[in-house]
């Protein structure tokens, strides 16, 4: 009897083709780009990627594929990217290419140290698809994200936001790349970890989504009518499309069920796959039961020695599988299924017994071949579903040390957790034994992992666990470890009044003598405890005793550690002795070695030269302390999330606005969900440019558990908003609500009351000034009274500080404007105040500059010094021109226009550029902007841009109004504008 053959045409997706084949031209002329396939399970991504990959194949492009695979709560990091590696390291034409890459090939090899820098890692993955892009066109193929491991989703992020489709440097060849990969879009729950990724790459400009539909009933019974060999009856073919609903899979399953003699079709897709599954013979279902346990994929090799059949039994019955395309044969000798539907359904058919012993099979087949650490993820997996409890706990632990090395904390933690969950379930003479192996030390482990990975709250969670662990028997030094590790994660979550009562527990388990380097790194989390909650006392006391223990112990990192807090508490940040302290902290935390006490230094010098105006000093502190970060896979970790806050916030601060916005969207494809207040500062760069999306992003980092410095940035943003928009009632209403949020527990106003005090005054002056005008006297008043209650509150915070110390220059820069706002509200605009305002803010700040510019030039015209007033305005805009700050810049036109400022070109020479001398002469013949555009081969958009310039510049209100002026001022003549 012959057996029917199918052969899956493609039908329905001719429009996604076209689109396809358009990325993959694209790609072949230099121009890289992405396209991220969406789909419901079985709707056909597979199919067409297969298709379009085809005809890559054909056009002469390198085609590498990588599967991402469904190992339930355990992962394996950089699994798709192993897998396209593989197939490289398998060709001899790419043995050149792939040598070039050391560090790409020692994460093939399984080496530890592959991948400690992750940076490097993608940098190096990056690099060999660019050199491979240079021998042909290269097609990467990614299936199948919704199980992507984290690793595998930071890596993507990488490649698709900085690494293969950023535009070369100049004199670079092009990327002749593009990247295709799929996902299951009804897979993807509300938290899902794949949503917040595809949500951050479709708003990449090279970087296209493609949702694949279900068919249309039309298409349904093309597709029925072709992938049968005989005829089926219309009635057959209708019941098909209306059961498939759009699904090609459906659809096909279904018809493979019609040769079936059991009568009707089964309304669910499993009945449907489990009777193709049941036309097998005994031998091929056994292979298929067993190759479902292995997972969607499987080597030839293993697969035999687990059914553990004559190899031509094996052969015959595979041949089967493919033939009636449950299985299809793929590179390097593996068997994957058809589609990840069909072995779940086989999986679940198993009887329980049969699931055990089949993964209990694959455990001791992983444990006997090479590199264990790497098949320790699925060891775990295997063994779990086996019921070997402990062999699962023994290769969890495993995993998470193997996770550790190859620099993927999230799969760390996941590792580590899944042995805590099995810990109560093995007894324990079964339970690992070595040191370090007991389980409040494993869960102090998985509270780094946490932290490391940016998941602050769990780290705090992880901890607590540990400290319920804790009993009468645990060993002092233990439980003080376990507290002082508690605080010191508390402290990160801003829980500043628990982290002193746990470091106060750690330093009373265990006495100061004899002494001990735990005692010394209880005292050391104590100190900066105590300084938090603003027991300076007491820090102060604890660090030099501390301190001195640690020189007798030589306790290197602890002594750095203490030497950077006592450089802090005695205000030495901002002076030389202090930063020369810290200098000496920093030699000695590299001594020794501990990364996370040098970026505690690196930190501090760099916050010092902030704190003291020298803001180009500050840049390199924070790119060697990044480095280092980056070097010991701790970028998301505390201290290098807020030196990558600082370095945008400096970087904004001199007004380098685009290298700011570069940062945040390199940033941005790294950072974990705690680390979203980082950004603000290109969140500032998007409010002084207009763009008030920025208000919902500010808004977002107010969600969830309470972050400090999210509601910082977030109060800094949405008051400087509400000001830009004139809602003073907002504005204030903001300012009040992040500095309640923000006080401690002793009434302490937090450092950034000033700046918040100034921004809302803006607003409040603009009121009181308005109401002025309109005659409300009493309205004025209140509003006085409302900006003479905000000052108040901003000179006690800029003269005393949090410490007892005053604030740098940037502090006092902010209170020069606030009090010159006051002036505003109270008596009107006040020229020496705003003077003062500007000429604090020479420290660097060159829009908040500007700003101020602006308002010495109004309160200079309300004096009738107009030349003066011209000087500020023409400064001020030449600034908002620079940082494309365009409502300042709208505004100072405005200001140029009502006051008559423009220069006058008496001199003979025209204030205007050659470029809006030629925009000038075609308004005078009254060319539309768009037409303008047309005839200087420039767009209508700059052509509004400059004649905006035009009308600022030569104070005109109207665009007559602007060829009467030149008219005037001789800038035309009637002879060059004759049409």
């Amino acid at each position: 009897m012959s057996q029917t053959s199918f052969s899956t045409p493609l039908i329905g997706r001719e429009d996604e083709l076209v689109r396809l084949s358009g990325v993959l031209e694209r790609a072949r002329g230099g121009e890289a780009g992405a396209v991220l396939v969406a789909g419901d399970a079985g709707v056909g991504k597979t199919r067409v990627l297969d298709e379009v990959a085809g005809r890559a194949v054909s056009d002469g492009m390198i085609v590498l594929s990588g599967h991402c695979v469904d190992l339930g709560d355990v992962g394996l990091p950089y699994l798709p990217f192993t897998e396209v590696l593989g197939v490289l390291a398998g060709d001899e034409r790419f043995a050149g290419v792939l040598g070039a890459h050391p560090v790409v090939e020692r994460l093939l090899g399984g080496g530890t140290d592959a991948v400690s820098d992750r940076l490097r890692l993608f940098e190096g993955i990056a690099g060999l698809l660019a050199e491979l892009s240079g021998i042909a066109p290269v097609l990467l193929v990614l299936e199948d994200l919704h199980w992507a491991d984290q690793s595998s989703r930071d890596l993507l992020r990488f490649l698709l936001s900085r690494g293969i489709l950023q535009r070369p440097a100049s004199g670079a060849p092009p990327s002749r790349l593009a990247v295709f990969a799929s996902y299951r879009a009804d897979d993807l729950h509300r938290r899902h970890p794949l949503r917040p990724l595809l949500a951050e790459l479709v708003r990449l400009p090279a970087v296209e989504r493609l949702e694949l539909r279900p068919l249309g009933d039309a298409e349904v019974a093309r597709l029925v009518r072709s992938v049968q060999e005989r005829p089926l009856p219309d009635g057959a073919v209708r019941r098909i499309v209306e059961r498939a609903e759009g699904n090609a899979f459906y659809a096909e399953e279904l018809v493979a069920a019609t040769d079936t003699e059991l009568g009707g079709v089964p309304s669910g897709l499993a009945d449907v796959l489990l009777i193709r599954f049941e036309q097998l013979s005994d031998t091929a279902q056994q292979v298929l039961r067993t190759a479902a346990v292995a997972g969607r994929r499987v080597g030839h090799d293993l697969l035999r020695e687990a059914v553990g059949i004559p190899e031509d039994e094996l052969e015959s019955a595979l041949r089967e599988a493919v033939g009636r395309q449950l299985l299809v044969p793929g590179d390097g000798d593996t068997y994957a299924f058809r589609h990840a539907l069909a072995r779940e359904a086989v999986y679940a058919d198993l009887l329980p017994g049969e699931r055990a012993r089949l993964h209990g099979t694959f455990a001791r087949l992983l444990a006997g071949r090479g590199r264990p650490a790497e098949t320790a993820a699925e060891r775990a997996h295997h063994y779990r579903e086996s019921h070997d409890l402990a062999e699962a706990l023994a290769a969890s632990l495993e995993a998470a040390g193997h996770a550790h090395g190859v620099g993927a904390p999230a799969e760390e933690l996941r590792h580590l957790e899944a042995a805590l969950d099995l810990w109560s379930s093995v007894e324990p003479s079964a339970r690992p034994s070595g040191e370090g192996d007991d389980r409040v030390t494993v869960t102090l482990r998985a509270s780094a992992a946490a932290a490391h990975a940016g998941e602050a709250h769990r780290a705090v969670a992880l901890t607590r666990s540990a400290l319920a662990g804790v009993d009468q028997d645990t060993d002092h030094e233990l439980a003080a470890r376990v507290r002082y590790t508690l605080a010191g994660n508390l402290m990160s979550v801003d829980s500043l009044t628990a982290a002193y009562a746990y470091s106060s527990e750690a330093l009373a388990l265990i006495p100061a003598d004899p002494p001990s380097r735990t005692w010394v790194w209880a005292a050391a989390t104590h100190v900066l405890a105590a300084r938090h909650v603003g027991e300076n006392g007491t820090a102060l006391r604890v660090a030099r005793e501390a301190l001195r223990i640690a020189e007798q112990l030589q306790v290197t990192d602890a002594r750095a550690d203490l030497l950077i807090s006592l450089a802090t508490l005695e205000g030495g940040r901002r002076r030389p002795e202090g930063r020369e302290r810290l200098r000496e902290a920093w030699e000695l935390a590299r001594e020794a070695g501990t990364a996370p006490v040098e970026m505690r230094a690196l930190f501090n010098l760099a916050v010092g030269c902030f704190e003291s105006g020298d803001l180009e000093e500050c840049l390199p502190w924070l790119t060697e302390g990044l480095d280092r970060a980056r070097r010991a896979g701790l970028l998301s970790s505390l201290y290098p999330l807020e030196m990558r806050y600082l370095r945008l916030l400096v970087l904004y601060t001199l007004g380098r606005w685009d290298e700011c916005l570069r940062f945040a969207a390199a940033d941005a494809e790294v950072l974990p969900t705690a680390g979203g207040y980082t950004a603000a500062p290109a969140l500032y760069v998007a409010l002084a440019r207009g763009d008030f999306t920025a208000v919902e992003r500010a808004r977002a980092l107010l969600e969830g558990p309470f972050d400090w410095m999210g509601t910082l940035v977030a109060g800094i943003a949405l008051t400087d908003a509400a000001a830009l928009r004139g809602d003073a009632e907002a504005a204030v209403e903001r300012m009040r609500s992040t500095v309640e949020a923000l006080t401690d527990d002793k009434g302490t106003l937090p450092h950034v009351t000033v700046r918040l005090a100034a921004l809302a005054l803006s607003a409040v002056a603009d009121r009181a000034a308005e109401l002025r005008l309109t005659g409300d006297a009493a309205g004025a008043r209140r509003w006085a009274d409302t900006a003479t209650e905000l000052v108040e509150s901003a000179r006690t915070m800029a003269r005393c500080g949090e410490d007892g110390i005053p604030q740098g220059p940037e502090g006092m820069a902010w209170l020069a404007r606030a009090e010159a706002e006051w002036t505003r509200a109270v008596t009107g605009p006040d020229a020496r105040a705003w003077a003062e305002a500007v000429e604090a803010f020479e420290h660097g700040d060159e829009y908040e500059r500007a700003r101020c510019r602006l308002r010495l030039a109004e309160a200079l015209l309300a004096a009738d010094d107009r030349e003066g007033a011209a000087t500020e305005a023409r400064a001020a805009r030449d600034t908002a021109v620079r940082l494309g700050a365009t409502p300042l810049l709208e505004r100072l036109n405005s200001l140029i226009r009502r006051g008559r400022l423009a220069e006058s070109g008496a001199d003979g020479s025209s204030p205007l550029t050659a470029r809006e001398q030629d925009v000038l002469r075609l308004l005078a013949l009254g060319r539309s902007n768009r037409q303008i555009g047309e005839e200087l081969y420039i767009t209508g958009k700059t052509a509004s841009v400059h004649v905006s310039n035009i009308l600022a510049k030569l104070g005109a209100a109207s665009r007559t109004e602007a060829v009467a002026i030149a008219y005037r001022q001789g800038l035309i003549t009637r002879e060059e504008t004759v049409g």
